[in-house]
């Protein structure tokens, strides 16, 4: 018997004005891209809504997304995964997100409920510090990307990377990307 989908109400994304569906952690998701342009001080440009992350192993494609990635003078400064419950069981896939997201590992990962936040230095897995007020604001950031040198992940832990990652995101549901692919099999 073939299942029918849940019925979803919508909203539009605050930063790009599309419509999306709420389904999972988008509630969180809006508040999360309101307190960085309200609170924080970034513009909604830079800020990039479900960045494309793809790459493979082996033979397989993986084709995923980002929640949020926060630009500061056209660098990637932060990632944020956005989620419903457990901050520190989605620490460990933002950080591969963070490091295989660009040519350079991403300096700040944020792990965040929308009403709690985990600061993570990207390089070391390292909480930094626990709360909405640890996200840096457009201020710190422009400051801290002064201080930062920007560093490749190391090529010998890469296909590892990539699997923790791809396995994590195997586990996340109720993720628009899903709902568009079988919407696209039906």
């Amino acid at each position: 018997m073939l299942e029918k989908p849940k019925p979803y109400g919508m909203l539009t994304d605050f930063v790009t004005g599309n419509e999306v569906p709420n389904i999972g952690a988008e509630e969180n998701r809006q508040r999360v891209e309101r307190f960085l342009v309200e609170t924080k001080g970034y513009s909604k440009d830079d800020i990039e809504v479900d960045a494309d992350l793809e790459f493979t192993i082996g033979e397989e494609e993986v084709l995923s997304n980002v929640d949020l990635v926060v630009r500061v003078q056209g660098k990637r400064f932060m990632v944020l995964r956005c989620v419903p419950g457990s901050l520190v069981s989605r620490q460990r896939e933002t950080l591969a997100a963070a490091r295989l997201l660009d040519a350079y590992q991403i300096p700040f990962s944020v792990v965040t409920d929308g009403k709690d936040a985990e600061l993570l230095d990207t390089i070391t897995g390292k909480v930094l510090d626990q709360d909405m007020g640890a996200i840096p604001s457009k201020e710190e950031a422009i400051q801290r990307m002064k201080e930062i040198k920007l560093q490749p992940f190391p090529q010998e832990r890469l296909e590892r990377e990539k699997i923790i990652f791809r396995s994590y995101d195997e586990m996340n549901i109720n993720v628009q990307r899903k709902l568009n692919r079988k919407g696209r099999s039906a």
